[in-house]
């Protein structure tokens, strides 16, 4: 604030100087100036229409001109003025001018005078010019400058005002004003001008009319008057004495009269208002003048007469009473014409209400007061008078207030006041003594008092004492007798009876002597009066008059002084009627002490024997009740002190009638009191007491049988009284109780059949539940008060054997309930108050016990009509300290329908105080009970049990339940940790239950909920910390505090923060196994109750997986299954989604753990569990980390199972149904972020679908989620839930996400999904699906590679035959050669050529080796060795023809790119066996094999020429003869291969001679072999008789087509042979081949062999002819 007002002053300095910076000083001061006030001016703007807060700059511009008026005033106060000069200055800017220079004026002193005169002028020009529009502040303001100015010159301004106050004209008002003004603050300057003031305003009077000017001249006249005085009262500081006081008087006194005649019958209230507050001044001028007292006398009327204007008459009655007190002091009397008129006007405001608009009438009255005691002092006589005369009229008012000034004038404590105005005043109240009305009367008792406090005790002896008797009792038999209607009258007669007994009190206390009659009356009132409010000052009053006979000083009385004795009624009857009225001794305006220190005072009256005690105790019975007051005492331990008070006393009359007497007096008070009453209450008890010390039984017997008989027992107060009266006789007369009670039912004829009570008396109408109850009750009483030895022998009969008969044979209603439990309670209470019980077993128990549990289980569910259930309660609650003990399976039972009984009844409304009253008691004997019942099993086990009773209630829906549930689980842990402390530690897993039973209730709606669920949980962190040495410290302590100080509060946000707080408090102690139960029970709870908890629950849940995952491997799997048990089950959008992160966090630490418990669940996939991985998908980074770790579980099918090394790699082995595994894949990747590609899971996921797919296509075993599937749901998996159909499903999302349309296009119209999917042709989709891929996605491919050829190295054969399938693709193409990986995949291949057991890996194997010569040919040459190899060994053996096959068509690639030198000795091996396929049943190696020695003669070289001629020499028939293969693929390679090996017979026609003609195949082939048989025929017929030997073979062919041609051959051949080689021919043997063709099935074989037989008959007929004997 400093710094900006420095600022602030500097800118302002910067404005008032940048005009005047260039002009003279003068100028430049004005120009400051000039500039300062525009500040001030527009600042006031400012601040009128934005407040206060911009006043600083208006302030520092005054500041910074006074501050340079310090060192230049003339100079500044000059620039002010010319300012003031200025034609058009506005109000504002005068009255800041004015208010600066008034300051400067304060502070430089005395100035320049040029500068002075200059000011007062135009000062007093503005104040005098008034205008409409600027009101009177620029004249107040100016006003205020000019007697700034008079502190140092006062000549100047005096004469500039005198100058304008001139006789006979009306001045300026503001002149008077400012000379009011200057007198108040000069006086002793401006008394030299005060006679020629005065009378200058005097000759004005006349002329001013108006209303404004007459009040400024009162004014300033109240003013004047006033410094006159202070002059006078300092006359003597006075340097030059003007005038003396009967001079100003002079001056004044025509003023006064002119003010009085004329301006005070002005109509405007305010002139009369000013004219009356400057008289009393004046008067104080004029009154001590003997000349002129005497005409302001003369004055008075007009002065009475403003009485009945609407002026304040307090106004005019302190005038009034000036001129009184004057006429005393000066002893000047008032004319006597004038007394009754002021009597009148000064008694009609006494008597008569003052108006309502007058505000000051209690002031008024007290100033009438002094003027009345004024005028009784000197007129008592004419006063009297008029007062009698008033009393003689009727109206009360009149009465009353006359009265009460009759009053007043007797206690003014003036010695003036003589004898005969008291004796005048008397005769006046002695007139009203016979008026009956209440404010009279009282107004009477005071003046009785009055007259005594005043010393004039003598003067109401007689007639005083009596009126006061008469009173005492007249009051107090209308205060006894009231009735309800006149509550007016009632509170009337209070009042009388108060201010009789204060009278009582003042007269006792002072007057001397008193008559006989009085005291009997004040005595005989105690014993009879019904009204006990008075007690209090009788007794006082008694105790003094006692005090003053037995001290002697009053022999009025005619008793002995000596003898300390005072006539009395009967000693115990005053006693009994004493105690009783002091067992409430604050009553009455404490009447207990007055009532002790009575019975101190009579105690040698009363029973001397017990003086000497009484004076002892009773002191201290004082002590206490003067310690204590009406909201402090005890009223037990009173009546205590008072039962202990009357047995010291009955103990001194022991041997004596006394007690029995007392008793009997006693029993007499009963019908006095009222019931109920405190009274009464006491009385039974005293009763009790004394009739126990009674020492004649059968006395003490007819007056217990009396006290039955006459008691009312429908009254509830006097049945408790009876029934406390006979428990405490019992406590010295137990068997006479016993004895008067079964006497009792004897005579009213009690039985089980009847119930008939004669009505002894009238007015009490018995019932016969009333009665049952109150013997009940009388019976459990006399148990609680009778000696302890006695009441073992009494206790099981008669007193509860009575009490189960009275109530099972009654009706059983509310009352009788209650009497009944209150008899258990009070019969158990007396048992255990026994020290020494042994082995007592309390007999009635169980049969207790069942009637309480059927009165608890009878009562209204829902709403308290009565405290029967907290009776009920309280009465099990004892039953359970006796032997024989419950049950922990009854104490459960008990505990739970007391539990149900109690927090299902909804609370009281507020309005209802009764039943909140009820509902309290019932919590509270809820707990006491559960209290009781715990105690009996204190171990963890009844802990959990007794939980488990209120969890139900805990979580009810219903605040109210929830909130006494928790309430009462708060009490129940409170005492079971004090109680059991370390010593039996908490179950494992409890602790984390009972958590998290209350933690949600941290965030219940309903705060005391919320607060006791906290102090719950605190309660078992105590616990827990004691029995774990935990290492919970302060600062956890002090954050828990806070924590609990935010849940107080109502916003929901702050409430849940601090429950999270809590919940972050309190887990670093849980243990792992308390963590999995906290969380598996607030899972539990989730939508047991409402929103709110839920959400704290899940919160709670986060935060503990958050702070504790790390350390729960051990546990994920019991948390997931908790989570994911009550998933389903949960609504809420926002919980399920806590819970969800819950199980993402978990999987983001323990992913093995959590995925290997998700696909364990059942199929279909649940709602719950779809969201859980839609969860996942929605962060993309964690869905790709599952989703690899879904592949890895796929994949591990496929490898070898290996040793478990850790707890993650047991759940990563863990067998899960590949379905599930892969139904979660795909929809992940259906609901993942579309952009992303897959870049990096690419190949992993499409060939792990590929691997899935191949091994979904052998036998299928039923997996465990199927097995659950079906214990779950009946009825199969829905149809396109099948591991083919969802792999196929998942590899389309695959290929649609990476966004390659040619692959997707591809894929689509080379069908092969459908290959995929039939297992038939899946390896031929595979490949396909491989060479599309390699084809549209080449940035996979190295590791797709890598991917396969890890599969080809799985044990596990699907794996492999699927891997190598893919491979086959692969080696067709320089990929893997590319990413060097040709090498490793060579040797797997060669490692599954090997593979004997499975004919496909081996087939796949060999054809992906052979693919060699498509993707790498040039390493052909490099794994020559082992192509060969394997290749030639897959020839060898006992293989399949489909490995032969494959094998021969690999040799085929290989072949290709190898030279005779490459293959080496393979050459003739891969010879040899191929030729050794030619006849093979099968087509394919048939045609694999013609092939395969096609490319062999291609590969022949010099050196192998000779070897592969002789090879194809041994085949050459085959190949005639397959020329003609049923296979039309065999026959066409046969061909080709045929002619391939022409050339090596080495013969130029035959090469030429097939081919070139339109013929048919088969005609060109018997052309040819009729070529080459006519050739071999020519040049090498032993050749030819060679291959006609081995086509016979081939007529045993199986296949009808090589038959045929075997026949057509072998023809051909015989029609080439000459008959020197047909003879060496076994011609026998081949008819006979011929002719069993002629039986073949097939009718072309058959054809074909007769044809042949046909050229053999004709070769043989040549043969004869030609022959010389005709035969071979």
């Amino acid at each position: 604030m400093e710094e900006d007002a420095s600022e602030m002053n500097e800118d302002l300095l910067e404005e008032a100087e940048h005009l005047g910076s260039l002009e003279p000083e003068d100028d430049g001061t004005f120009l400051q100036v000039t500039n300062l006030l525009n500040i001030m001016d527009s600042e006031s703007a400012k601040t009128d229409t934005t407040g206060s807060g911009l006043d600083m700059r208006k302030t520092l511009a005054s500041v910074i001109i006074t501050e340079k008026a310090t060192t230049d005033p003339c100079v500044v106060m000059n620039a002010l003025i010319r300012c003031l000069q200025e034609p058009e200055i506005s109000t504002q800017r005068k009255m800041n001018v004015y208010n600066i220079l008034q300051e400067i004026i304060q502070q430089e002193g005395e100035m320049e005078e040029r500068c002075i005169q200059k000011l007062v002028a135009i000062a007093s020009k503005q104040m005098r010019d008034i205008t409409e529009t600027e009101g009177f502040e620029t004249a107040e303001v100016a006003s205020e400058t000019l007697v700034a100015l008079s502190r140092n010159h006062f000549s100047l301004v005096m004469y500039e005002l005198q100058h304008h106050l001139k006789p006979l004209n009306l001045t300026d008002e503001f002149v008077i004003v400012t000379l009011a003004k200057l007198a108040n603050g000069n006086v002793f300057e401006f008394m030299p001008y005060m006679g020629i003031t005065l009378a200058t305003i005097f000759t004005m009077l006349r002329l001013a009319n108006e209303a404004k000017m007459r009040q400024v001249i009162c004014n300033a006249m109240e003013t004047f008057c006033e410094t006159v005085q202070f002059y006078l009262r300092h006359l003597e500081d006075s340097l030059y004495p003007v005038m003396t006081e009967d001079q100003f008087a002079v001056k004044l006194f025509p003023m006064y009269r002119y003010f009085v005649t004329v301006w005070l019958r002005h109509q405007d209230l305010e002139v009369k208002l000013g004219v009356i507050k400057s008289l009393r001044p004046m008067l104080s001028l004029l009154l001590p003048n003997d000349d002129l007292r005497e005409q302001v006398y003369d004055y008075i009327p007009l002065l009475l007469a403003e009485f009945q204007g609407g002026l304040e008459a307090l106004f005019v009655t302190q005038v009034l009473r000036q001129i009184l007190e004057a006429s005393v002091t000066t002893n000047t009397p008032i004319p006597p014409m004038l007394l009754h008129p002021i009597f009148t006007e000064l008694h009609v405001q006494v008597c008569n209400k003052a108006p309502a608009q007058h505000q000051f009438s209690s002031q008024n009255l007290m100033e009438i007061v002094h003027c009345f005691i004024a005028l009784a002092r000197s007129y008592p006589k004419e006063l009297m008078k008029f007062f009698f005369s008033q009393v003689e009229m009727s109206k009360e008012a009149i009465r009353v207030g006359t009265l009460a000034l009759i009053r007043a004038v007797v206690s003014a404590d003036d010695p003036k006041m003589n004898i005969k105005t008291i004796y005048l005043a008397i005769r006046v109240v002695k007139n009203t003594l016979s008026d009956t009305r209440s404010k009279v009367r009282m107004a009477i008792l005071r003046i009785i008092g009055q007259l005594v406090l005043s010393g004039f005790q003598e003067k109401i002896k007689g007639w005083g004492l009596k009126y006061v008797s008469v009173q005492l009792t007249l009051s107090t038999y209308k205060l006894t007798n009231r009735r309800e209607s006149f509550y007016q009258r009632d509170l009337e007669e209070k009042m009388v009876h108060k201010v009789t007994m204060d009278t009582v009190k003042i007269i006792t206390s002072s007057i001397s002597g008193m008559t006989n009659e009085f005291w009997v009356r004040l005595l005989c009132y105690i014993m009879e009066t019904d009204y006990t409010e008075a007690l209090t000052p009788i007794c006082i009053s008694l105790t003094n008059l006692a005090e003053n006979q037995i001290h002697g000083k009053d022999t009025e009385a005619g008793i002995a002084g000596k003898s300390k004795h005072v006539d009395l009624p009967a000693p115990q009857k005053l006693l009994a009627r004493l105690l009783v009225l002091m067992s409430s001794p604050y009553k009455g305006e404490g009447r207990g002490i007055a009532m002790l220190n009575l019975l101190r005072t009579l105690s040698q009256s009363i029973a001397p024997s017990m003086a000497d005690m009484w004076e002892q105790e009773i002191p201290l019975l004082v002590q206490y009740l003067e310690e204590h007051t009406e909201f402090t005492w005890n009223q037990k331990a009173w009546e205590d002190k008072l039962i202990q008070f009357l047995r010291n006393s009955l103990k001194k009359t022991r041997g004596t009638s006394w007690s029995l007497r007392l008793s009997k007096e006693l029993n007499n008070q009963i019908e006095t009191f009222d019931s109920p009453s405190l009274e009464k209450g006491f009385l039974y008890r005293a009763l009790g007491f004394t009739l126990g010390m009674g020492l004649e039984a059968d006395r003490v017997e007819v007056l217990l049988l009396e006290l039955l008989y006459k008691t009312d027992y429908s009254n509830d107060f006097d049945r408790e009284g009876i029934i406390l009266c006979f428990g405490l006789c019992a406590r010295g007369q137990v068997k006479t109780v016993l004895n008067v009670l079964h006497d009792f039912e004897e005579r009213i004829q009690e039985s089980e059949q009847s119930w008939q009570i004669g009505a002894w008396r009238k007015d009490h109408p018995w019932r016969r539940e009333t009665v049952k109850s109150a013997l009940m009750v009388m019976y459990s009483c006399v148990s609680s008060y009778c000696h302890p030895q006695m009441l073992l022998t009494h206790v099981d009969s008669p007193i509860t054997a009575k009490i189960i008969h009275h109530y099972s044979s009654s009706c059983q209603d509310i009352s009788l309930k209650m009497a009944f439990m209150k008899s258990v309670v009070q019969v158990t209470n007396a048992i255990k108050s026994i020290n020494d019980l042994e082995d007592f077993q309390f007999a009635h128990k169980s049969a207790l016990t069942g009637l309480i549990v059927a009165i608890i289980k009878a009562e209204p569910p829902d709403h308290l009509v009565s405290p029967v259930r907290s009776m009920a309660m309280d009465a099990l609650s004892q039953l359970s300290t006796l032997k024989p003990f419950y049950s922990s399976e009854e104490s459960i039972e008990l505990m739970d329908i007391s539990i149900h009984t109690v927090i299902s009844l909804q609370p009281p409304g507020e309005d209802n105080e009764s039943v909140k009253s009820l509902y309290a008691n019932a919590l509270n004997s809820l707990k006491q009970l559960m209290e009781g019942l715990m105690q009996r099993q204190l171990d963890p086990k009844g802990l959990q049990e007794t939980v488990h009773l209120l969890e139900k209630w805990i979580l009810s829906e219903k605040e109210w339940e929830r909130e006494k549930a928790m309430t009462l689980h708060l009490h129940l842990m409170q005492i079971y940790v004090q109680s059991i402390g370390v010593c039996i530690p908490l179950k494992l897993g409890q602790f984390g239950i009972l958590v998290g039973l209350i933690a949600p209730c941290t965030c219940d709606v309903h705060r005391k909920t919320r607060l006791a669920s906290t102090n719950v949980l605190s309660s078992l962190l105590d616990l827990h910390v004691s029995q774990t040495c935990s290492l919970w410290g302060a600062s956890k302590e002090q954050e828990l505090e806070k924590c609990k100080e935010d849940l107080q509060g109502t916003d929901m946000d702050k409430i849940s923060s601090a429950s999270s707080r809590i919940a972050k408090v309190v887990c670093p102690e849980f243990n792992c196994d308390e963590v999995v139960s906290l969380i598996q029970k607030l899972c539990e709870n989730i939508g047991a109750m409402d929103l709110q908890h839920d959400r704290a629950a899940v919160t709670w849940i986060g935060i503990f997986l958050q702070m504790r995952v790390k350390e729960l491997e051990d546990k994920v799997a019991e948390i997931l299954g908790a989570i994911l048990v009550h998933l389903p089950v949960v609504d809420h959008p926002e919980v399920r989604r806590h819970l969800i992160e819950g199980i993402l966090l978990l999987a983001h630490y323990h992913q093995e753990t959590i995925l290997t418990s998700l696909l364990r669940q059942p199929l279909p996939m649940e709602s719950h569990l779809t969201e859980v991985w839609l969860a996942v998908a929605e962060n993309v980074p964690f869905a790709r980390t599952m989703l690899q770790g879904l592949l890895g579980r796929l994949q591990s099918r496929f490898t070898a199972r290996i040793n478990a090394t850790s707890k993650a790699d047991i759940w990563r082995l863990a067998a899960v149904d590949p379905l599930m595994t892969l139904c979660t894949i795909q929809l992940l990747m259906e609901k993942m972020d579309q952009d992303d590609k897959f870049p990096d899971l690419f190949p992993d996921l499409l060939y792990t679908f590929l691997l899935q797919l191949g091994s979904s296509h052998g036998p299928e075993a039923a997996s465990p989620v199927l097995k659950t599937w079906r214990l779950v749901h009946k009825g199969p998996l829905p149809q396109e839930m099948t591991l083919q159909r969802i792999t196929i499903k998942s590899m389309q999302l695959l290929v649609k996400r990476i966004n390659r349309e040619p692959l997707e296009q591809a894929l689509e119209e080379q069908s092969v999904w459908s290959l995929l999917e039939n297992g038939g042709t899946f390896l031929e989709g595979v490949s396909l699906m491989a060479r599309l891929c390699m084809q549209n996605v080449e940035s996979y491919m190295q590791r797709l590679a890598e991917l396969v050829l890890t599969g080809m190295g799985s044990e596990v054969l699907n794996c492999c035959i699927s891997s190598t399938a893919i491979c086959v693709e692969f080696m067709s193409d320089p990929v893997l050669h590319q990413e060097k990986l040709l090498r490793p995949v060579v040797l797997m291949l060669e490692k599954g050529t090997g593979q004997d057991k499975d004919e496909t890996l081996q087939v796949l194997s060999l054809r992906a080796l052979g693919n060699m010569a498509l993707g790498a040919p040039r390493k052909v040459k490099q794994y020559r060795k082992l192509l060969l190899e394997k290749c030639l060994g897959s020839l060898q053996g006992q293989g399949s023809p489909s490995v032969m096959a494959e094998g021969m068509e690999a040799l085929i690639k290989v072949l290709a790119e190898l030279r005779e030198g490459d293959i080496g000795s393979s050459f003739e091996a891969i010879s040899e066996q191929c030729r050794s396929f030619f006849d093979n049943e099968s087509e394919l190696l048939r045609l694999k094999a013609f092939i395969l020695f096609g490319k062999l003669s291609k590969a022949v070289g010099i050196s192998k020429k000779h070897f592969f001629k002789g090879e194809v020499k041994r085949g050459w028939v085959s190949l005639l003869l397959h020329c003609q293969d049923p296979c039309p693929g065999a026959a066409q390679a046969c061909v080709a291969t045929l002619f391939q090996c022409v050339h090596f017979w080495g013969w130029k026609s035959l090469e030429s001679s097939f081919g070139h003609s339109n013929d048919s195949i088969n005609d060109q082939m018997t052309v040819f072999q009729t070529n080459m048989c006519s050739i071999l025929a020519q040049k090498k017929p032993a050749v030819l008789c060679g291959f006609l030997l081995e086509t016979t073979t081939f007529m045993r062919s199986n296949l009808s087509r090589i038959r045929i041609a075997a026949c057509g051959l072998a023809g051909i051949s015989m029609k080439q042979l000459s008959a020197h080689y047909l003879k060496k021919m076994d011609l026998v043997g081949l008819r006979n081949s011929l002719q069993d063709l002629q039986l073949d099935s097939d009718a072309a074989v058959r054809r074909a062999a007769l044809e042949t037989l046909k050229v053999l008959d004709s070769c043989n007929q040549h043969w004869l002819l030609a022959s010389p004997r005709g035969l071979p």
